[in-house]
């Protein structure tokens, strides 16, 4: 291939790419900048080509421009946040990675790949000042927001949900960290609140936040506070430690924070201190924290997603919550309950379940587990016209959903229940894995689980090696 059409060809797809690409020479002027970039900085390509970084964006300095750096410093930036004020006086802000372009060991620019988090940060800075300002007005004696759920309000007759229940009532008592562990729908955060809501914490603060939800740059100033200076267009802001002194930080999928974010997580846990980013002092708080995660918490640790330390730190009480597929009638119960819930709230008058709804209701699998049976109920209720609700009123993958369970004669005699279950379930995996072409993350999306839990499954039942 000749070399200048190999160049065009790499040009359009660096063109194509839904991100922002920023190329600058050895001097900082820019050679190549990408339409996504131009829409993220609110500028036209033009204003960019050809003009040096800092003639750009006069907003920036040399340290605090994440490209000017690695011109300086020759190593590579990796998910740093960055903030500015463009020509056009927008504040923008990016998670930029940035790495040195060398040439024969030759130092001759510099490529940066910028993701738009603008939006997001104005969103997070509104919900901490609210928080803030709620607080002062307060006073110092701040009250748990109204609804949070109570243990009185969990509906439940399985017994390991009920064991679940009780271990949270001893819990509830102390300050020591609770790990609650449970697939996506199965009633976490409920839990979580009722035994805050049980706590001697009860009228302090109770904050959420998902570790998931968030890019790592913009999690350590949520959960720990920004000071003025420490990185362009930072305010001094407490983060939600001290926001949540005195009462309770849930922190949910803790698994996904990332490993560098857990050390700091785990030093705050053991000295009760917190430093604010860019900031040299440390502030006592007094928070009690709760975790959850929606897989298994020996496989995060084994596949380096979650450091050990912390999990031995957080895995002082470990609550298991059972998915709705294992709790026996627990099913006939929530639907009771939530059928009269939509009743009062929609004004409506239905009666209950057809004799199929009940039986397809008892056959299936509920991937999304209570959460799905809410959500499944409440858009039966905006269909139905009569008294009872029918298949016909049911989503689709629920209407053709027919489990292949085998029947009890194919198998043989004194075959326990475990290994029946174990082997419909390998069925259904291998048959997913197969019409996925192998993919697991299409796999999972097919069998309604998180891709996480579909591998802690193919390592169980041994379909790919550990």
């Amino acid at each position: 291939m000749e070399p200048a059409l190999s160049e065009r060809m790499l040009w359009e797809v660096l063109h194509c790419i839904d991100e922002g690409i920023h190329v600058v020479d050895s001097k900082g002027f820019t050679v190549f900048y990408n339409h996504v970039a131009a829409n993220l900085d609110g500028l036209l390509q033009g204003e960019v080509m050809g003009t040096h970084v800092l003639e750009a964006f006069p907003s920036l300095t040399p340290k605090t421009s994440t490209l000017m750096r690695v011109l300086e410093t020759g190593e590579p930036l990796l998910d740093q946040r960055q903030a500015y004020t463009n020509r056009r006086g927008k504040r923008v802000v990016t998670v930029n990675s940035t790495l040195p372009l060398l040439v024969n060991g030759v130092k001759v620019g510099a490529l940066e790949v910028a993701k738009d988090i603008t939006r997001i940060q104005e969103l997070s800075d509104k919900v901490i000042d609210l928080q803030t300002r709620i607080k002062k007005e307060s006073g110092d004696e701040v009250k748990s927001p109204r609804g949070l759920y109570s243990f009185d309000e969990i509906i439940t007759g399985d017994a390991r949900m009920l064991q679940a229940i009780e271990r949270g009532r001893k819990a509830a008592a102390t300050r020591s960290p609770v790990l609650v562990i449970g697939e996506t729908g199965t009633g976490k955060e409920l839990l979580v609140q009722s035994i805050h809501s049980a706590s001697p914490r009860q009228n302090r603060p109770f904050i959420a936040q998902n570790c998931a939800a968030l890019p790592a740059t913009l999690l350590e100033g949520i959960l720990f506070g920004t000071t003025r200076g420490a990185f362009t267009g930072a305010e001094d802001r407490p983060g939600l430690f001290e926001l949540a002194a005195g009462g309770t930080l849930f922190l949910d999928e803790v698994h996904a924070m990332p490993v560098d974010l857990q050390a700091k997580l785990l030093r705050a846990l053991e000295d009760r201190v917190v430093r604010r980013v860019g900031d040299v002092r440390t502030r006592v708080v007094d928070v009690r924290i709760f975790a959850a995660t929606n897989e298994p918490p020996e496989v995060s640790v084994k596949e380096g997603r979650l450091r050990k330390d912390l999990y031995y730190r957080l895995h002082v009480v470990r609550v298991q919550l059972p998915p709705l597929r294992e709790r026996g009638n627990d099913v006939t119960l929530l639907s009771r309950h939530f059928l009269d819930q939509l009743n009062q709230r929609f004004g409506m008058n239905v009666q209950g379940f057809s004799a199929e709804v009940t039986k397809r209701f008892a056959s299936y699998d509920w991937p999304g587990n209570v959460r799905e049976l809410e959500n499944v109920i409440e858009g039966a209720m905006n269909l139905v016209e009569g008294e009872e609700i029918e298949l016909e009123h049911l989503p689709v993958q629920m209407e053709s959903f027919s489990p292949e369970l085998k029947s009890m004669e194919d198998f043989p005699e004194g075959i326990p229940l475990p290994e029946r279950l174990s082997h419909v379930e390998r069925s259904w995996v291998e048959r997913a894995l197969q019409e996925c072409g192998g993919n697991v993350h299409q796999a999972a999306i097919r069998l309604g689980i998180p891709r996480q839990t579909l591998q802690y499954k193919l390592r169980k039942l041994q379909l790919i090696q550990s």
